[in-house]
C-alpha cells in the first residue's frame, strides 16, 4: 500500500489552510521576537511616529499615509509598539494572502500554495518587517496592483475602481510609486489584452480617481518645491554607479538563498534515485500569464536596482520585498505543470530552517554583537524607560507636561514617544532621508550605505548640503526654534563626560542651556559597550 505524506494531501486538499497555518506561523514568530528583543523601536521608527504625529499631508520622509497609519496604531495599542509591530505584520499577512490569490487564478490552489512557501523564505520579509513604514505598506498595496491589473488585462473583468484606489493610496504611501505605476502602464501598452483594456471609458475614470487622491499630496510637493528630478550621474563616475547597481543585484540574491536552497533540493541534479515523488498538478497556465508574472518577477528588481544605482539611492526602487514579491510565483511557473515534491522530509526541514534562520539570526546579533562589535543596536535603547524619565522630570519641574523634545535626532525621537506625545524639534540640517525606514543601528545604517555615498561628487556633495541647510527649517514645521523656546522642553544628547557638558552643536544651538546631572540607562545587552550616558537641559516655558 502506498502512503503519501499529510503535508501533500493538505495540500492538494486544504490549499487555504496551508497558507493560513504558515503565514500566521511567520507573522507569530515576529511578533515574539519583538516582543521579547526589542526594548526601543528599530531605528527611524520612532522618527517616523514623531512626524505621523503631526499629521502633515507631507514631509521630507516622503508621502503621509503608511506615517499616519502607524500613529493610528500606536495610539490604539495605548501607546505600546506592539500596535505598529501587529500592523507590520498585518501588512504582510494581507500581502501573502493577495499574492496567494493572483497565483490561484493563474496556477491553481496547489501550486499556489508552493508559490507563497517560496515566497516565504525570503529574507526580506523577516525582520525588516517589523519596521513600519512606506515599505512595508506598499507591498500589500503592489500585490492588490497586481491582482486587479491582471483581472483587467489578462481576464477582461472590470476591476478598474480597485485599481485605482490602490494606486491613489500607494502614491500617497511611497515616492517610488510613480516608478511601480509605469512599470504597469508599459506592461499594459505592450500587449495587446492590455491595449483594449486601457482603450475604454472606465480607465479614463480611474485617472481621475487616482489624481483626486495623489491632489494633496502633489500640492505639497509644489509648494515645497520638492518636484523635478535626481540629477544624472557624470560619465567619469559610470562605471561606480554599474558597480553599485552589482552590490544591490546581490543583496536581492542573497536575500532569495533560502528559495534558491529549496529549488536545488528538490532538483533531478541532486534526486538520482527512481523514487515515486509525489506529484503537484495544475492547469495548462496562460502565456500572457506566464509573461505577465515574468516580467514583474524581474523588472522591479532588475529595473529598480538600476535605477537606484544610477541615481545614489541605498535600496532598490520600491524595496526587496516588492522586487520579489513575485519569485516565487514565478519559480514554479518555470519547473512546468507538474511539480515533484522529491524527499520530503528533507524539503520540510529546509523549508522551516529557511524561515527560522533570520529570526534566530537576529536573536544572535542583539545578544551577541555587543561582545564583538562596538557598534549600538538600536532595539537594545530602552525607549520606555528614556520617554518616561525625561518627560516626568519636566513635569514636576515646571508642572506642565512636557510638549516638545530636541536635540540628539535619535534620543529626541525616543522621548517623543512619551505619554504626553511632544512635538519632536529637528532643527539641525538633515544627513539623508529616504522612503526607507531602515533596521539597525546608525553606525550599521552608515557601514551599510558607505559605498553608495563614495562616488557621489563633490559638487552633489555640495548641492546636497546647500539644500540641507536650505530646507532645514523646514523638517518639522509644526514647531520652530521659536516655538520650542515659547513651550518649553527638554533637549537630549549623548553625554561624554560625567558632567553632561552639551556638544558644541548643541550649545550653539540652545544658548544658555544649564546642562543637568546625567541620566545612565542600561541596555538590554551592554556587553563591552559603556552604559549609555544622556545628557539633558530643561528649557523652562514662558509665562503667558
Amino acid at each position: 500500500m502506498r502512503f503519501t505524506s499529510l503535508v501533500v494531501e493538505l495540500i492538494r486538499a486544504r490549499p487555504l489552510l496551508v497558507f493560513w497555518v504558515v503565514a500566521l506561523f511567520q507573522a507569530v514568530m515576529w511578533l515574539l521576537v519583538s516582543l521579547l528583543l526589542y526594548r526601543g523601536p528599530p531605528d527611524g521608527l520612532a522618527t517616523a511616529l514623531a512626524f505621523g504625529r503631526e499629521y502633515q499631508v507631507g514631509t521630507d520622509l516622503g508621502p503621509p499615509l503608511a506615517f499616519w497609519l502607524a500613529d493610528i496604531a500606536y495610539r490604539a495599542a495605548g501607546s505600546h509598539m506592539i500596535g505598529v509591530y501587529l500592523l507590520s505584520q498585518l501588512c504582510i499577512i494581507v500581502a501573502f494572502r493577495v499574492l496567494f490569490e493572483l497565483a490561484r487564478t493563474i496556477a491553481g490552489s496547489q501550486q499556489a500554495v508552493l508559490a507563497l512557501l517560496l515566497t516565504m523564505t525570503v529574507t526580506a520579509f523577516g525582520a525588516p518587517s517589523l519596521t513600519f513604514g512606506p515599505q512595508v505598506l506598499a507591498l500589500p498595496l503592489w500585490s492588490l496592483l497586481l491582482l486587479h491589473a491582471w483581472r483587467i488585462i489578462g481576464q477582461g473583468r472590470n476591476a478598474w475602481f480597485a485599481l485605482s484606489i490602490e494606486a491613489g493610496l500607494l502614491l500617497l504611501t511611497t515616492p517610488d510609486a510613480a516608478g511601480l505605476l509605469v512599470a504597469l502602464a508599459v506592461f499594459a501598452l505592450a500587449t495587446e489584452r492590455g491595449r483594449n483594456a486601457l482603450g475604454s471609458v472606465d480607465s479614463l475614470f480611474a485617472l481621475l480617481v487616482i489624481a483626486v487622491l495623489a491632489l494633496p499630496y502633489l500640492i505639497w510637493l509644489v509648494r515645497a518645491d520638492a518636484l523635478g528630478a535626481p540629477p544624472w550621474p557624470d560619465i567619469f563616475e559610470l562605471h561606480l554607479r554599474l558597480l553599485r547597481w552589482g552590490e544591490l543585484l546581490l543583496s536581492l540574491l542573497l536575500a532569495t538563498a533560502g528559495l534558491v536552497l529549496l529549488v536545488v533540493l528538490n532538483s533531478r541534479f541532486v534526486n538520482r534515485t527512481s523514487e515515486d515523488a509525489p506529484v503537484i498538478v495544475r492547469p495548462p497556465a496562460d502565456p500572457l500569464a506566464q509573461t505577465f508574472v515574468y516580467v514583474f518577477a524581474l523588472a522591479p528588481a532588475l529595473g529598480g536596482s538600476l535605477v537606484a544605482a544610477l541615481f545614489g539611492v541605498h535600496h532598490v526602487i520600491g524595496g526587496a520585498p516588492i522586487a520579489l514579491s513575485m519569485s516565487g510565483l514565478a519559480v514554479v511557473l518555470l519547473t512546468g505543470d507538474l511539480i515533484h515534491l522529491r524527499r520530503l522530509r528533507v524539503l520540510r526541514a529546509a523549508w522551516l530552517a529557511a524561515v527560522v534562520a533570520p529570526a534566530l539570526a537576529v536573536i544572535a546579533m542583539v545578544a551577541g554583537q555587543p561582545w564583538f562589535a562596538n557598534t549600538e543596536i538600536a532595539t537594545s535603547l530602552p525607549a520606555s524607560a528614556i520617554s518616561a524619565y525625561f518627560g516626568e522630570s519636566f513635569e514636576r519641574r515646571t508642572n506642565r507636561p512636557l510638549q516638545a523634545v530636541a536635540g540628539d535626532p535619535q534620543l529626541a525621537a525616543l522621548v517623543a514617544l512619551g505619554p504626553s506625545r511632544p512635538h519632536l524639534l529637528l532643527d539641525a540640517a538633515p544627513i539623508a532621508f529616504s522612503s526607507e525606514v531602515g533596521t539597525g543601528s546608525r553606525e550599521e545604517n552608515a557601514s551599510k550605505h558607505k559605498s553608495s555615498r563614495a562616488f557621489s561628487s563633490e559638487a552633489e556633495s555640495g548641492s546636497r548640503e546647500e539644500n540641507a541647510s536650505k530646507h532645514k527649517d523646514r523638517r518639522t514645521p509644526w514647531i520652530t526654534p521659536a516655538k520650542f523656546t515659547e513651550l518649553g522642553g527638554v533637549v537630549v544628547w549623548r553625554a561624554s563626560d560625567t558632567a553632561g557638558t552639551p556638544p558644541e552643536a548643541i550649545a550653539r544651538r540652545f544658548p544658555g542651556i544649564v546642562p543637568e546631572i546625567p541620566r545612565t540607562f542600561d541596555r538590554l545587552v551592554n556587553g563591552r559597550l559603556p552604559l549609555l550616558r544622556i545628557g539633558w537641559a530643561i528649557v523652562r516655558p514662558k509665562a503667558p
